[in-house]
Parts: structure tokens; sequence; C-alpha cells
């Protein structure tokens, strides 16, 4: 089906000339948020349980959780090209001895074409990207940085660690290497307006970056924002008002950035708010129907200058 946006699939599909299934594994990684270096709560929303699959669990090697996670899909789907995505937590979060280690078990399965790898903005120097520019000139390798939020209020309020320039210069140092590079953001914070939330794509589609997620705010349990919620509810997106959010989102976003994701779906056991009640297959025909009936697509209205 033909999609009114720039989607991964699609692009992956299109790029190796088959479909291309993800394999989530957890190398064991922490994060400098939360063993001290930086911080030691976290940022306010993660439980990293509100998207890592059970299957995805640190007690099963890299070459185990890859052979399992393909076996799966492929017997399901008759997969037969695979990318390896290291989620949870700081994926770059070590020495480059151990990086180039686990990085290169997961890319010698035969099935596997790449690798993405989840990371913060503050997690990366000169000698990481220059092992992911190595495995580069091999292999699919995209990395993706947590941007969350362009304002560095948000990022205070969240507590995240790092403002918005540490994710600029992570940007900078890593572009025109070869490596592709995505951004993760999460709309919704109280403490920004939907204007601002929206001049995020305007900024987004001026940067170096080819691929895309974007999660609405959820509150999860086991984690400060939940009780932050309950002592205080704040506005979270309505499902109708995130259609019509994302879709004029997608509108002013560079037609070149590949979206990758369009919404969070954290488990019913752990979600607090919202409650849409709808499955991710539900979500994403609303959302291609939005644009429909709005006779729009992916940069449509995209804004000649980056807005700030």
């Amino acid at each position: 089906m033909s999609r009114r946006y720039n989607s991964f699939g699609a692009y992956m599909k299109n790029r190796f000339g088959a479909a291309v299934y993800k394999v989530n594994v957890d190398a064991g990684f922490t994060c400098p948020n939360r063993d001290g270096t930086v911080g030691e709560s976290g940022c306010i929303y993660c439980n990293n349980d509100s998207f890592r699959p059970n299957s995805c669990r640190p007690t099963l090697s890299v070459h185990e959780q890859i052979k399992n996670g393909t076996a799966y899909i492929k017997k399901r789907y008759n997969a037969g090209k695979f990318l390896v995505y290291f989620q949870p937590y700081t994926n770059t979060y070590a020495p480059v001895d151990a990086l180039e280690r686990l990085y290169k078990e997961a890319l010698s399965e035969p099935s596997v074409i790449g690798l993405a790898i989840g990371t913060r903005p503050d997690a990366v120097d000169a000698d990481k990207v220059r092992l992911l520019q190595y495995l580069a000139e091999r292999s699919f390798i995209l990395v993706e940085y947590g941007m969350q939020s362009m304002f560095d209020r948000t990022l205070e309020y969240i507590n995240r660690g790092h403002n918005y320039s540490t994710f600029l210069k992570a940007l900078e140092l890593t572009k025109g290497k070869g490596i592709f590079v995505g951004a993760h953001i999460i709309v919704g914070f109280p403490t920004e307006t939907r204007e601002e939330m929206l001049s995020t794509a305007d900024e987004l589609s001026h940067l170096p970056l080819e691929f895309l997620k974007i999660h609405q705010l959820q509150v999860v349990k086991d984690t400060p924002l939940e009780a932050m919620y309950r002592e205080k509810p704040f506005h979270v997106f309505g499902y109708e008002e995130y259609l019509d959010f994302v879709s004029e989102f997608i509108e002013r976003l560079s037609p070149k950035i590949v979206l990758q994701r369009l919404f969070a779906t954290a488990p019913d056991d752990i979600l607090i708010a919202p409650h849409w009640g709808k499955s991710r297959q539900e979500i994403l025909r609303d959302i291609e129907n939005r644009l429909e009936a709005r006779d729009s697509w992916q940069g449509k209205r995209m804004r000649v200058c980056a807005g700030k």
C-alpha cells in the first residue's frame, strides 16, 4: 500500500529488495542518567518495559537473542533479512572495544543486514563514531539519538541530563560518515504549546537527519512522571486530537526524512495515560485516513526556514 508519508518499511524494502524485519536485543547496557555519571533517577518518563518486548532480555547473549528472534520471525513471516536493534538504555555507553565486539557479534549472523543503535547524544565521541563509520562501510548502520525535545526547559523538566546543543553536536560529529542518523522525539510535554511541538518538525526538516521516531507522551507505572501525574494530572493527547496533531506534524516535515514510528504503544498493564483502546494497525490506518481526508502528505506544508 502506498502511504502519504515516507515509511520505514517501504524504505527498507526498496533499499534491500525485500522486507527487513527488526530483531530487538538487550546487550546489558546501563545509562549515564542512572549510574551517577549524569544522574541517578533517569528521565522522569522512563520505564524500559514500556517499549521492550519480553524476548529482549540481557540474560541471553546477543547471539542467542538474535537466533531466537530471527527463528520466530522467519517462521511467522517467512522473513529473510533482519536489522538488529540495540534498544534498551544507552547502547553506545561502553568502551569502544566492548562495543566493537557486540556489534560485530550481531553482524556475524548471515541474515543480518545491519544495526540500529539507540543511544543518547551525550554518549558518543570521535572514537565511537569512527567505529560506526568502519562498520557502515560494510553494513547498514543507523544510530538513533534520543533528542526528545528541542526546548531546554523541557529537557530540564524531564531530567534529561543534557541540553539541545548536545544533540546538535552529536549530529555534527556523526554526519557525512556513511552512518545513517535518526532522532527520537516525544510530543505532549506540558512544558510546550501545540505550536512549539509542531515547530519541531520545521527544525528537524533542516537538520542532517534521515530517520525519525515520534512518540506521544505516555504516563507509565513506576516512573517519577506517574507520581507527578497522580498528584496533579496534566493534559495528555486524546485519540482524535493526536490524529490531527501528527497529521499536521507530517505535513510540516521534510519528505526526505523516513518515519520509523508515529506513536508509542506501552503495554496496557503498565500504561496510566492516555488510554486509546486502539491496536497498532488501527492507529496507522486512522493516521492514513486522516491525511487522506485532509488531502495531505509529508512535506505539503514544509517551511523554507527552520523555526525555533
